[in-house]
């Protein structure tokens, strides 16, 4: 096993799965089918992923042949759909993935390359920091967004 440091390129493929939840229409008539709003920001997203350069970030393939599922949210009580999509991407260092680990639409990611990294006690303590950064930037958006 070769010894990398984290500052190498790193192949890897991740889950994320966008949310459609349902809206009102006006009166009786005119609400979506929650399946088809996940679907439909599933596409936004694709095409930001695909138009728009993430810095430190390639992004080799987009994957979006996964069907929709519903679940039944216990809370809002409501259907809630997910419409999952898979990239396969390369990141410049371990600290420009953390940017789709912290997105709420994040389920799983599969590290393709290298077989291992090592991090020397200084560079554990650089990508820690920038977890603690790029946490405390999802709190604020979901604060603003939530108004709270």
């Amino acid at each position: 096993m070769a010894e990398l440091n984290p500052d190498t390129e790193i192949r890897a493929k991740v889950r994320l799965d966008y949310k459609g939840q349902g809206r009102s229409g006006r009166f009786l008539f005119g609400g979506k089918p929650v399946d088809r709003v996940a679907e439909e920001v599933r596409e936004q997203q694709v095409a930001l992923l695909r138009n728009v350069p993430i810095q430190g970030i390639h992004v080799e393939n987009i994957e979006t042949s996964i069907e929709v599922y519903t679940v039944w949210d216990d809370v809002n009580e409501v259907n809630v759909a997910y419409a999952p999509v898979i990239l396969t991407l390369t990141a410049d260092n371990i600290e420009d993935l953390l940017r789709f680990i912290v997105r709420e639409s994040f389920c799983t990611i599969e590290i393709i390359e290298p077989g291992s990294i090592v991090l020397s006690r200084y560079d554990l303590e650089r990508f820690l920091f920038k977890v603690g950064e790029e946490i405390k930037g999802y709190v604020a958006h979901f604060e603003r967004k939530h108004n709270l």
